[in-house]
């Protein structure tokens, strides 16, 4: 089922996975990658931030487009990602998986018309459009809670790639959100 922006001026909860729920983000460059890329969009091309989560899969996101445009945004930004990431991966002299990343890679591309050689995301998001305060404490609450679920920390604040860091006074964050509850 094709999910879809219909309010294009609306805040949206959105996930979104690697091919194949591949673990890339277990290196530091990676998630930098990321984290810069969520920065310059938020400076530069109107992505107001609530909320996030990189997960070693998938990010989780609750964002919503200043131009209206939210399908634009996302697309740009899965493909800008996608771009540098498998450059990264490619030229990681310590990345022991590389052969088998690009493998993957490539495989996942080959079953879709639209890509020519390799597909990093997964081309779904399931926007959910967050319509009042009770659903945004809910996703974000999620968001925050997915890495302890995970079993990879106790507390939310303690997943450094979270925005749960910028909701708590005693922890730097790595991302400037626009909104602070």
């Amino acid at each position: 089922r094709k999910h879809k922006f219909h309010e294009k001026e609306g805040a949206y909860f959105i996930s979104f996975a690697t091919v194949f729920w591949i673990d890339i983000f277990t290196r530091i460059e990676y998630f930098d990658i990321i984290i810069e890329a969520l920065n310059y969009c938020r400076k530069n091309k109107g992505m107001t931030i609530f909320g996030y989560c990189i997960m070693p899969s998938h990010i989780h996101l609750i964002f919503r487009s200043e131009k209206g445009q939210p399908s634009e945004l996302i697309r740009d930004f899965k493909g800008f990602t996608a771009k540098k990431l498998l450059k990264a991966i490619e030229e990681n002299t310590q990345e022991s998986r590389k052969e088998w990343l690009l493998w993957m890679f490539k495989k996942a591309g080959s079953r879709n018309s639209n890509i020519k050689k390799y597909q990093f995301w997964q081309q779904n998001n399931n926007p959910i459009e967050i319509w009042t305060l009770k659903v945004f404490e809910q996703k974000l609450n999620y968001v925050h809670q997915n890495p302890v679920k995970a079993g990879f920390v106790m507390e939310p604040w303690e997943w450094k790639h979270s925005s749960a860091r910028n909701y708590c006074d005693d922890y730097d964050e790595i991302l400037e959100i626009d909104v602070n509850l």
